[in-house]
């Protein structure tokens, strides 16, 4: 079997086409070279060298062939070099990363992606948007690495997750409702209006933040519309259809017939979240977990904090 340093030693004879000049870059003895030579002929089972004892050595049609062949060798077995070292430092490797909307609409998708790219520019990110409760599935049986969530109160074993944006809620109405002139709207506005709510079958995220609404206003409030994402509820309520609690950060996405106004008495935020394993062990993985926490400011490391919210 051939190995690295054979092929090094042929590349450079083969550019020389002379025993002493090779010799001398290599910084070994030439008939140490002439050793390797031919033990990589007898290995090979061809002569790859003319040898002239009145005229320079050339290359024989076989050693044309291999040379090329070499030349690649080493560079794919000095890329392996590099990028094994850089996995080792977290600098490539993959991650899967699972993401909702709003982590798009508030920035915490592009700014992190962004500055990850500058550290880690050799690592290859699989990205897909996903609800919630489908990333922490995800990140429980090893399908993605890391996801941007809305927290909850409760994780899969093994998982877990820390907050690192909060932004405050708006209401978003057509634009011909007889609110969309006030400066701000109370809950109790809102009363008997048609709620249209990104919804996942499920009690937590954002049907509990309309049903602490609700009680805030004194009544009800259920949706009548339930979509998958705020930009379908807010295209709904710009034609009319109702009314739909949505983070500020919606607003920057707004179309013709909508508008979005804060309210007066009702001042929760929502919040985004990196969720990850506890016991992560792939080096690019940890080092994408670090540079997302450092999104809000928060502290570093893994397995150090849990969200008890």
């Amino acid at each position: 079997m051939i190995d690295s340093r054979q092929l090094k030693l042929f590349v450079v004879l083969a550019e020389d086409l002379h025993f002493a000049r090779a010799a001398d870059r290599l910084d070994i003895a030439q008939s140490v070279l002439s050793q390797q030579i031919k033990r990589l002929e007898t290995d090979l089972g061809v002569r790859l060298l003319n040898r002239n004892k009145r005229a320079a050595i050339t290359l024989t049609d076989a050693g044309d062939v291999f040379l090329v062949e070499a030349k690649a060798a080493l560079r794919q077995l000095e890329r392996a070099d590099r990028i094994g070292r850089l996995a080792a430092r977290g600098e490539a490797g993959n991650v899967a990363l699972g993401y909702i909307g709003s982590a798009v609409t508030t920035g915490l998708l592009p700014d992190t992606l962004k500055a990850f790219r500058t550290t880690s520019p050799d690592v290859r990110m699989h990205i897909v948007v996903m609800e919630t409760p489908t990333q922490l599935e995800r990140l429980s049986d090893g399908s993605i690495d890391v996801g941007f969530i809305r927290p909850r109160a409760h994780y899969p074993d093994g998982v877990t997750a820390k907050v690192v944006q909060r932004e405050r809620l708006l209401i978003a109405l057509p634009a011909d409702s007889p609110l969309a002139r006030a400066k701000a709207v109370t809950t109790s506005q809102l009363r008997g209006a048609s709620f249209i709510a990104p919804q996942f079958n499920e009690a937590a995220g954002f049907a509990e933040a309309l049903a602490r609404l609700g009680r805030v206003g004194g009544f009800d409030a259920q949706p009548e519309y339930r979509v998958n994402d705020f930009i379908t509820a807010v295209s709904m309520a710009s034609a009319g259809y109702g009314v739909a609690l949505v983070p500020q950060s919606i607003g920057g996405f707004a179309q013709p017939g909508v508008v979005f106004k804060p309210l007066s008495d009702f001042d929760e935020q929502v919040e985004l979240a990196v969720a990850y394993r506890v016991r992560e062990h792939s080096p690019c993985v940890m080092a994408f977990i670090d540079v997302a926490l450092s999104y809000g400011g928060l502290p570093k490391r893994l397995g150090t904090h849990r969200t008890t919210r």
